[in-house]
């Protein structure tokens, strides 16, 4: 039987699995890499860093290969959204990786609203201006860094560095290029109004393709060093979310996925391009031919917990996780808001601040924890609810990232959000869905539609618990309140926590 490699690069490591033909994983494989964090508000990473993880996640799962004696026949990548690579005429890295939690682009993003103008930005991209996305990156960096903006010769995402080492090709897909605010998502082309008025080069982006559509071949010299067959197909593949959204099922109208993982999303597809008119929610095309998605973000997610977890100086999400469960819904009175790197949906606020509001002597580290979970799904349930609003109504919620793994996480998610919580028995999250598609890109399924036949959920549903519920409504109501109650001394704390310009990284 022929086996598929999924590739997700991730953000805090590249993700490599096998599948086998029936959906079946038969090897997976990590390699860590770090952030860094120069500034505060700023997120970087070295490429370089990434092709070392993708190498050493890759020779693992085809090694596996080689034991079994099956061969590996078609490769899917997958990546963390939006981050900006920006590479010389020799393809070499001009400066350290923007990423998608990056917030020094205030000031660009008013700049590109004004440009293009707000209402037609979300028209042709689907989204306003975010610090997040790869647009406002490429004017900080001509404002910022003039003398590495003038060295410039392409601008790719992060799995398409990825992919350019490994088949010498400049490709990417049309659900992560809608991440870079330049994509005419209708037409599911680089948009030339948005590209001019920003005064950005057409000849820097790559290929815009199709998710399971061929982006390129392996490379002799690296397949070689990564112990696979030169010549297999490198499918285009999909931004993490979209990729995940394959991998889970996602792909038919009216499904909805949430995921927790760095970053919590909600994702949902859709059959037609149906932007939100305010632009609190994403837009995205997705990594299914032809079709969309809407999708909310909050932006530190597990990041949150993680966190959380680094202060407390404790190894074991599990124990954390175990005492929070014997804390009652509400965590008695505490909530937390968790805008530890600003926040996306729906505020997009990048001078969002978190904060734990309500505490009292009695509070311990366990109501701490389970008061900053509840409040990260009551983030994610902003996102769920605006989507309701424009019409997407779900019957039940497909789990995936860290968070599916966790007994705690799938209950709150449950009964914060009112609806039964379903996992898939593959729980692999991008790195499976980029698989399938790679599996499409080798002629192993027909499209996207069957190779997402062999996906199978588990037995277990999550049922909401109508008393936790009713308990979770009221909460949420107060939540909803916390942010406009703060936003102000949030943002006046930031400006006076921020440093004075000419600081790391800014040109004199």
């Amino acid at each position: 039987m022929s086996l598929l490699a999924g590739l997700d690069v991730g953000t805090t490591g590249a993700r490599a699995v096998l599948v086998d033909e029936s959906g079946r994983v038969t090897a997976a494989a990590s390699a860590a890499y770090p952030i860094h964090s120069p500034r505060p508000g700023w997120s970087e990473q070295d490429p370089a860093d990434w092709w070392r993880g993708a190498r050493e996640a890759l020779r693992q799962v085809a090694a596996a290969a080689a034991q079994s004696g099956q061969q590996v026949v078609g490769v899917g990548l997958t990546g963390q959204m939006h981050g900006s690579v920006f590479l010389d005429g020799e393809n070499r890295v001009i400066r350290p990786a923007l990423l998608w939690n990056d917030q020094r682009t205030a000031a660009q993003c008013a700049r590109i609203t004004e440009l293009v103008g707000a209402e037609q930005l979300v028209q042709i991209t689907g989204n306003p201006a975010l610090t997040g996305f790869q647009a406002p990156k490429i004017l900080w960096l001509r404002e910022a860094e003039p003398s590495a903006y003038r060295r410039v010769a392409h601008v790719l995402l992060p799995k398409d560095y990825v992919r350019l080492l490994l088949t010498g090709e400049y490709a990417t897909d049309a659900s992560d290029a809608s991440g870079t605010l330049l994509l005419d998502v209708r037409a599911r082309e680089w948009a030339a109004p948005v590209l001019e008025a920003l005064e950005i080069r057409r000849e820097w982006l790559p290929a815009v393709r199709e998710g399971p559509e061929p982006s390129g071949n392996l490379r002799p010299a690296v397949a070689l060093d990564l112990g696979l067959q030169p010549g297999i197909p490198v499918a285009a593949g999909g931004g993490d979310n979209a990729a995940a959204a394959v991998g889970t099922g996602i792909v038919e109208h009216g499904r909805v996925s949430s995921s927790i993982g760095t970053s919590g999303v909600i994702f949902a597809h859709s059959d037609e391009f149906r932007p939100d008119p305010s632009g609190r929610v994403h837009a995205f095309c997705h990594a299914v031919p032809g079709r969309y998605h809407l999708m909310g973000v909050t932006l530190s997610a597990g990041g949150s917990l993680r966190w959380w977890r680094h202060l407390l100086r404790s190894e074991d999400y599990d124990a954390l996780c175990s005492e929070a469960q014997a804390v009652a819904p509400g965590s008695e009175g505490l909530l937390f808001l968790p805008y530890l790197i600003g926040e996306r949906t729906p505020h997009l606020d990048p001078r969002a601040r978190g904060a734990f509001f309500g505490l009292t002597a009695r509070h311990g580290r366990a109501h701490m924890t389970r008061a900053l979970m509840e409040g990260v799904l009551f983030s994610l349930k902003d996102s769920l609810e605006i989507m309701r609003g424009l019409g997407i109504v779900p019957a039940q919620l497909r789990a995936t990232g860290g968070g599916a793994r966790s007994a705690l996480w799938l209950e709150l998610q449950a009964d914060v959000f009112g609806v039964p919580v379903v996992r898939a028995e593959a729980d692999e999250g991008p790195a499976y869905g980029a698989a399938l598609l790679g599996g499409v890109a080798a002629g192993a399924f027909r499209d996207v539609a069957d190779a997402c036949s062999r996906i199978r959920l588990r037995a277990e549903v999550v049922e909401p618990n109508l008393a936790r519920a009713a308990v979770y409504a009221r909460y949420y109501e107060l939540y909803r309140d916390l942010y406009p109650a703060t936003v102000r001394m949030a943002h006046q704390l930031t400006g006076i926590a921020e440093p004075p310009a000419g600081g790391p990284g800014q040109e004199r």
